[in-house]
């Protein structure tokens, strides 16, 4: 027996559930209504999505109205303090409906301290890493070469030297470096990158001039897809050197200290297994 003072519980929950029950016999019983209703349904989330679709291209064209010429990218609807998240270029703004005001700067979670702006650039940044072309990359195995790593590298590029000692402790990674010599810091890069390039054995070129200085005994004269690396570097937003592809596609600029590489390299392979798991649940 229930205990006396469930017995008005009970009494609700019949007599908001009688209701719920007549709803759906009577569904049952005419199957036109109910596919008048998913119609109505169907009509109602595709109008909300034209408004959104509306709304987003408002934004937009508001923004590139404020800031001319300006590349405006990845406009959404974000998630924090109803505001509109765009890119600009290589950096994440906010604003408003009217685009009365505008946000720049870092969102972070307080509870976890993660940069949630730097989080949602290296999302919309991703690389397909099939559609990098290696064949215009030095290949370097390590190992087995079971990881991989993709770098935009100039010659001349101090930070690309510290990044090179850094890599000396990684293992079992194949190392894709794209000649990426930047002309307005370091003129003598695009000869130098050429040079290396045309040596017998590239990879021992690049790892000689970064170790020792030495130069291949060559004019560079030779085909190099130094003009083709460049384009890819402007195609990925590459405006400095060394800027790294993870095996997921994400990319980080930086002379990155090797625990930071080998924490990323991790990360990006726990972020490819994802899917996969999931397709398997």
């Amino acid at each position: 027996m229930l205990p006396p003072r469930l017995l008005p519980l009970l009494v609700v929950l019949s007599v908001g559930l009688t209701p719920l029950a007549q709803a759906q016999d009577a569904a049952k019983s005419d199957p036109a209504k109910s596919d008048t209703a998913k119609s109505e349904a169907a009509k109602g989330d595709t109008a909300k999505g034209d408004t959104a679709k509306s709304e987003l291209a408002s934004v937009k064209k508001l923004l590139e109205a404020r800031f001319p010429g300006a590349p405006i990218t990845n406009v959404s609807r974000s998630a924090y303090f109803g505001l509109y998240e765009a890119q600009l270029d290589d950096r994440m703004i906010y604003t408003d409906a009217k685009v009365n005001y505008v946000l720049v700067g870092s969102v972070y979670d307080t509870a976890t301290r993660t940069n949630l702006t730097d989080k949602r650039l290296r999302e919309l940044n991703k690389v397909a890493w099939d559609s990098l072309p290696l064949d215009l990359a030095i290949k370097k195995v390590k190992g087995d070469g079971s990881r991989k790593l993709a770098i935009f590298a100039d010659a001349d590029c101090p930070f690309c030297k510290r990044l090179e000692t850094e890599m000396k402790g990684l293992d079992n990674v194949t190392i894709y470096t794209f000649l990426f010599p930047i002309d307005s810091l370091h003129p003598e890069a695009a000869k130098k990158s050429a040079q290396i390039w045309c040596a017998p054995d590239r990879t021992k070129a690049w790892d000689d001039w970064f170790e020792s200085g030495k130069l291949p005994d060559n004019k560079g004269d030779c085909p190099t897809p130094i003009a083709q690396t460049a384009k890819l570097g402007e195609k990925y937003r590459v405006n400095a050197t060394p800027t790294l592809i993870f095996a997921d596609g994400s990319v980080t600029p930086g002379a990155l200290p090797l625990a930071q590489i080998e924490a990323e390299m991790k990360r990006a392979d726990a972020d490819m297994k994802k899917p996969a798991t999931a397709a398997q649940k």
